[in-house]
């Protein structure tokens, strides 16, 4: 009985295959509704990266998680954000927040976030964060060009 729990765990979160003896359709549904909601726990710890992606995230996260057993809401989005950073499709939104989660604490990608002790940069895409003392903060490049303020002199 327990190997086949075990079997139907994998298959619903993991990517593994339909047991024998499950119709796949149910089981198929089952899992695209979890998928579902592990999106929407990622976004709630990842709110830039998803509004970043907007109406692409949910097929964006499904995509990336399919497969992949859950590390938590937390690890789940970094890795996906360093996995889209890394093909170069990390929108500005998620690239800020991710730089700002790396300046804040370090993550290997094995075990769980821990923070930083001493002054650190994080940089993503464009952004760049500092923390110092405990405190991260997001610098961006100033403004050039015809804006209101951009254009005096």
């Amino acid at each position: 009985m327990a190997v086949r729990q075990a079997e139907l765990v994998a298959a619903l979160v993991a990517g593994g295959p339909v047991p024998p003896g499950f119709p796949p359709a149910p089981l198929a549904a089952a899992r695209a509704a979890l998928l579902r909601k592990r999106a929407g726990e990622v976004a709630r710890h990842w709110p830039l990266l998803a509004a970043g992606l907007g109406a692409d995230w949910p097929a964006t996260f499904a995509g990336w998680a399919a497969g992949r057993p859950t590390e938590g809401s937390l690890r789940d989005g970094w890795d996906l954000a360093r996995a889209l950073r890394d093909r170069g499709t990390l929108p500005p939104l998620g690239a800020e927040e991710l730089a700002v989660r790396e300046a804040g604490a370090r993550y290997d990608g094995q075990g769980p976030p821990r923070p930083r002790r001493l002054p650190a940069v994080g940089r993503a895409g464009g952004a760049v964060a500092a923390q110092l003392a405990g405190r991260v903060r997001l610098l961006r490049a100033a403004r050039r060009g015809g804006g209101p303020a951009g254009g005096r002199r």
